[in-house]
């Protein structure tokens, strides 16, 4: 390693919005990115914070959840944020950048920063416990190389870390029509924890018929078609016969439809993804359908015509660790207060996600170094509902999560629909200036 006063491993988004905002605050780092000596699948050029997927960083409306996250990170300075505005291109209401340029402007800023060292090499083990004044942040996203995983897997115990995503969506409650959906669990009498979409045979034919013809995202080049047997794709279950769904994840019995007192031909079923309700998961319906596929194939579900979603289903290459088990709100390890995550690897999902935990690392790494009391931003902040999400959920279901208005904590009083987004970005704004004051953060 070195004798820096910060360690961090990964120069992609998080390591470079950490590393800019641990030198921000006057810590030496040492920031260790394995290319060009070596390369993952998915990276092809040598800069630092390259965009391999996506050139956008999605919506940038104040007023959405993903839009009000880059507002608060320009309150940080965020290093990301500045080279995506000053390196934008035009894409709508999106903010969209040119990545060669986008990779420069943070390569260059990162390198001729006097607190900065940028070394290539590729970290094979975590360092031996220090001490809480001399950090390590871990930011190797989601193709962490099995040795660094290895050694992660020692901290964290295997059975907390994993190597895919099987996201199933997110819907909005409130989009429900109640009349159609009903709560329960399967065989019992009352009132259960699950909703309830009950579908007669004719509505089922059709929504697998829909389901055979969707489109779906092809598998990158690095990816393999190894499916966990727990967590196979629908539309893979359905290869195997039409009637796979309804033994599957889609089986009714023990559901008896209270409008007929009967099961139905299938059942989709929804568990609550949050204590209050608001959001539920769709149970066993991971899916590698487009996302325009799946706004229109699931909206044939009865119940669900309408439906709004707060995350759309995927399955791919991912490391990341179930952080409602290892991590604690401050982004450290619970075993080893030295090592913070950072990025994808934390349990969020996208750019702007990954960087906003890159940020929040470096802060409280920083923090660290200087013997500081750590810090955890509000709640109503969408960086507060993110580490809400990554240390709150359920930890037999925790799965990772871009930034929606479901995460945040429920409105404490009845608002249109068409003013919610300000309402709740007006509050962060808000919760967030009175904690940077309070914390004395930006001093």
């Amino acid at each position: 390693m070195s004798d820096k006063n910060i360690t961090i491993i990964g120069g992609g988004l998080a390591g470079s919005e950490a590393a800019w905002q641990a030198a921000k605050r006057g810590c030496s780092v040492s920031l260790i990115e394995m290319k060009p000596k070596n390369y993952s699948p998915a990276h092809k050029s040598s800069g630092l914070a390259e965009l391999v997927c996506s050139n956008s960083f999605r919506s940038n409306d104040p007023h959405s959840a993903v839009g009000l996250l880059k507002e608060e990170m320009r309150r940080f300075d965020s290093l990301i944020t500045l080279a995506a505005d000053a390196c934008r291109v035009p894409a709508g209401k999106a903010l969209a950048v040119d990545r060669e340029q986008f990779s420069q402007f943070i390569t260059d800023k990162l390198k001729s920063h006097p607190l900065i060292e940028v070394s290539n090499e590729e970290i094979h083990s975590l360092p031996l416990f220090v001490d809480a004044k001399h950090p390590t942040i871990i930011a190797t996203g989601p193709l962490t190389t099995a040795e660094l995983a290895d050694s992660i897997a020692k901290i964290t115990g295997e059975e907390h870390l994993s190597f895919y995503d099987a996201i199933a969506p997110i819907i909005y409650e409130e989009s429900l029509d109640r009349e159609i959906v009903f709560q329960a669990s399967r065989y019992d009498d009352g009132p259960g924890d699950y909703l309830n979409c009950p579908m007669n045979q004719e509505q089922y034919l059709r929504f697998i018929e829909e389901l055979k013809n969707a489109d779906k995202v092809p598998l990158k080049s690095f990816e393999k078609e190894k499916y966990f047997e727990g967590c196979l794709p629908i539309e893979v279950m359905l290869e195997r016969g039409d009637n796979t769904l309804r033994f599957g994840p889609m089986k009714p019995v023990g559901l008896p439809d209270p409008r007929t007192g009967k099961d139905a031909y299938a059942v989709v079923q929804l568990r609550k993804e949050n204590k209050e309700g608001t959001t539920y998961n769709m149970v066993g319906f991971q899916t590698k359908l487009t996302y325009p596929a799946q706004e229109k194939v699931f909206r044939y579900i009865p119940g669900m015509e309408r439906v709004e979603f707060a995350r759309l289903g995927s399955i791919h290459r991912n490391t990341f660790v179930c952080a409602p088990e290892v991590l604690s709100p401050t982004l450290q390890l619970q075993k080893r207060a030295d090592l913070f995550l950072a990025g994808q690897i934390t349990g969020v999902e996208g750019y702007v996600e990954s960087t906003a935990m890159g940020l929040l690392a470096g802060l409280n790494a920083a923090r660290s170094c200087m013997g500081r009391s750590l810090v955890v931003p509000p709640q109503e902040t969408a960086h507060g509902a993110l580490i809400r999400h990554l240390t709150e959920s359920d930890k037999k279901h925790f799965q990772p999560s871009n930034i929606n208005f479901g995460l945040f904590p429920p409105l404490e009083k009845k608002i249109p629909k068409k003013f919610r987004g300000q309402h709740r970005a007006e509050k962060a704004k808000k919760s967030l200036e009175e904690w940077l004051q309070a914390e004395g953060i930006l001093q």
